[in-house]
């Protein structure tokens, strides 16, 4: 018999042993809802439950699966001890009963089609119909999926859709409903189901069927279903369907919901927090669980991750608590910029990696993008990484096609990136390409003048190299002479998101400010990170989006741009529950640390646009937390890093020991910096206590820091943070 009890703390007991009735447990993060939904199973089965009448439904295949397998095994008879349990995903648990029964409006023989199959279709329907022909800005085939489910899963209308995520399509939002309705009526035709067909079926089935439901809801008497604050309307309906919710006085049919409303983070998937903070009102006599023990972080994180919550407008109050009551305190930390914190972060990384090894380190942003200059700082380092939750700014073909026109500038011999400029001129193919190139490599003008009379824009191309090539190497006016010749071609090549693939080319254009040698550029861009399995190519530091990083943990996690604009982003500033879900956000990237957490708030953006650095507004999020949950730190113009109200550190210098043991400060003090140091480059000897400032020709103009005996320097590069140079390398500014 399993002692349930010396392994489950009182909470989660409670809600192991709670078999019969509606249940709501609300486990905070970190506070064992496997653990305890593995033991429920198992604890069901041993009471008497039959392995065939429980429902456990997630989503994904691999969750159910393990919670399963563990289960088996802690029963000591392995998966055969829940055999007959049906366990996976809502759109699996839906085309199990559809596939005998089709929902109402399909013929009696229904088959289901990948995306594949549905792009084939909509793409007939498209031509079919003549919508878009010969205007290379209409959405493409799975644009207009896309937008279409979301319009479903969402049950709002597809133009609102459009509206709210691709402004710029908003002129062919009638012709894309012309193209759903059509595509929902071959569909029934044809007896073809799609992905979300398979919910909105099953609903069908079960409201216009009663036999189908009464057999569901017979065959299964107990229904558990995790991660509740990820399902949309639908699935919540599915869910009331199947159990029933019981009359006011009476209690609900036999369900379990888990999950954490805290960490509802994918409204942007159709997943609708008001399911979980609902729930009891909807299923009557609901009992209410809290896991509130946390077993994954500390509890001065915990300390900081309820403050976040404190501020929540509708939300299950819970309080979050360790027995892990030692740590450091987090840190809040106040780069001068948002290009310094690129730097900081990379050298507090070298420390962790040597502290904890690579693969415990993470560093978390709210889009993509944000990592761009932390990703050349990292591979200037030789620090290896793995990015999740977008492509590396590298591997995006808008930035690839921006970079391939700079990289000819620099060197007119580059036959892969003159093969792309030229790929994006219509009706050229590889062998005009190659013709074309090996006919400016040898001088051949008469065969240039002739692809190019033929190939007019051709002709534009190379003119932009001839006028790039003659500029000074300068990576920034480079740049913006090839977006300004770009823009079209980007609007024309893909036509379905060029405003976001803008923003990214922007991005570029920002990390290319910092350097005033276009080959320097080059290189440190495209150093490479070796991307292999991690059996192959070892253990990487983590960069991450909050949304994909949500289930997972690190020792050190790193969350930056916690800025107005960047976090919360600009378009949740104006929606009360967006702005909430972004606090949610937060708090999820917050509980992913274990043992230490750092928050990066700089003080200011660079704004390419007008060359200069803006202020910037610390997120509101912070500004609401007390000062006690965080220790602040922040970046002088010496590039050091200086508690406030404490001492000076270099960023990257080893913490001393937890705040308890008070035997030193959290930061070891920086060394003395001599005051007559030797001279730099052949140059007269500073004035004491003045080292002035020093030119490189890679990182430009910085500031003469430390001289470390016998021949090099500390020197803060506004750009790229504290660098230590060979004094021969450095030229003293008189």
């Amino acid at each position: 018999m399993i002692d349930y009890q010396s392994h489950l703390n009182p909470a989660q007991w409670e809600a192991v042993r709670t078999v019969d009735g509606p249940v709501l447990v609300l486990a905070g993060a970190g506070s064992g809802k496997t653990r305890t939904i593995v033991y429920r199973l198992a604890y069901m089965t041993q009471q008497g439950v039959p392995p065939q009448r429980i429902l456990l439904l997630t989503f994904t295949r691999k969750a159910a699966q393990e919670m399963l397998h563990r289960a088996g095994q802690l029963m000591g008879h392995g998966p055969a001890a829940l055999h007959g349990v049906q366990g996976g995903t809502f759109h699996a648990f839906a085309y199990s009963v559809l596939r005998r029964t089709p929902p109402p409006g399909f013929p009696d023989r229904c088959t289901l089609m990948d995306r594949s199959d549905a792009e084939t279709v909509m793409r007939e329907i498209k031509s079919t119909a003549g919508l878009g022909k010969g205007d290379r800005s209409f959405p493409k085939t799975g644009t207009i999926l896309d937008h279409y489910s979301k319009a479903r899963n969402k049950e709002l209308p597809l133009d609102e859709v459009v509206k709210q995520e691709s402004f710029h399509l908003i002129p062919y939002a009638g012709a894309m409903q012309q193209l759903c309705d059509a595509y929902a009526v071959f569909r029934r035709e044809k007896g073809l189901l799609d992905y979300d067909d398979l919910l909105f079926g099953l609903e069908s089935l079960f409201r216009h069927d009663p036999e189908t439901l009464a057999r569901c809801r017979e065959r299964f008497s107990h229904v558990m279903v995790d991660e509740y604050q990820d399902t949309n309307l639908v699935q919540d309906r599915l869910v009331t369907l199947l159990v029933g919710t019981g009359e006011p006085g009476s209690m609900g049919g036999n369900v379990m919901a888990v999950g954490d409303d805290a960490q509802s983070i994918y409204a942007f998937r159709g997943a609708n927090i008001s399911n979980i903070l609902t729930f009891p009102d909807r299923h009557h006599g609901t009992r209410l669980i809290k896991l509130e023990q946390n077993y994954r972080s500390t509890q001065p994180i915990l300390d900081l991750t309820n403050a976040i919550l404190s501020q929540a407008q509708a939300q299950f109050r819970k309080q979050l608590f360790s027995d892990r009551t030692d740590g450091p305190v987090p840190r809040l930390v106040r780069p001068l910029s948002d290009r310094t914190q690129a730097q900081i972060v990379c050298e507090e990384i070298i420390r962790q990696c040597a502290a904890y090894g690579p693969e415990q380190v993470a560093v978390l942003f709210r889009a993509g993008y944000h990592s761009y200059h932390l990703e050349v700082a990292l591979n200037r380092a030789g620090v290896r990484f793995r990015k999740y939750g977008g492509l590396k700014y590298t591997e995006a073909a808008h930035i690839k096609d921006a970079m391939a026109y700079l990289r000819v500038a620099v060197n007119p011999a580059d036959m892969p990136s003159m093969h792309r400029i030229l790929a994006q001129v219509e009706g050229i193919g590889p062998k005009t390409a190659a013709s074309l190139f090996n006919a400016l490599m040898a001088g051949d003008a008469k065969t240039v003048a002739k692809l190019t009379k033929k190939h007019p824009q051709a002709a534009d191309m190379l003119a932009l190299l001839d006028r790039l090539r003659a500029a000074p190497p300068r990576p920034v006016p480079l740049l913006e002479q090839i977006l300004e010749f770009y823009q079209p071609i980007l609007e024309r090549l893909h036509p379905d998101d060029h405003p976001r693939r803008r923003t990214g080319l922007e991005e570029l254009v920002q990390i290319a400010a910092g350097y005033e040698d276009a080959g320097q550029f080059l290189a440190d861009l495209h150093l490479e990170n070796p991307e292999q399995p991690e059996a192959e190519g070892g253990p990487a530091v983590c960069l991450s989006t909050i949304h994909s990083a949500k289930g997972l943990e690190w020792r050190a996690v790193h969350i930056i741009d916690l800025v107005e604009d960047r976090f919360p982003s600009r378009q949740a500033l104006l929606k009360a529950e967006d702005f909430e879900e972004e606090r949610r956000l937060l708090y999820v990237a917050c509980t992913r640390a274990r043992d230490e957490l750092s928050l990066y708030v700089p003080t200011s953006i660079y704004k390419r646009g007008q060359n200069i650095s803006e202020p910037a507004t610390a997120s509101p999020f912070l500004r609401e937390m007390g000062v006690h949950v965080f220790e602040e730190w922040r970046e002088g113009y010496n590039g050091m890093l200086s508690k406030w109200g404490g001492m000076a550190r270099e960023p990257g210098s080893t913490p001393a020991a937890p705040a308890k043991a008070q035997a030193s400060p959290p930061w070891q003090p920086s060394a003395a910096v001599p005051k007559a140091p030797p001279p730099v480059s052949q140059a007269a000897q500073p004035a004491p206590g003045d080292l002035g400032w020093c030119r490189h020709k890679v990182f430009g103009r910085g500031k003469l820091v430390q001289h470390l005996p016998p021949d090099k320097y500390r020197v803060n590069f506004p750009s790229f943070g504290l660098k230590v140079i060979l004094a021969e390398y450095l030229e003293r500014e008189e």
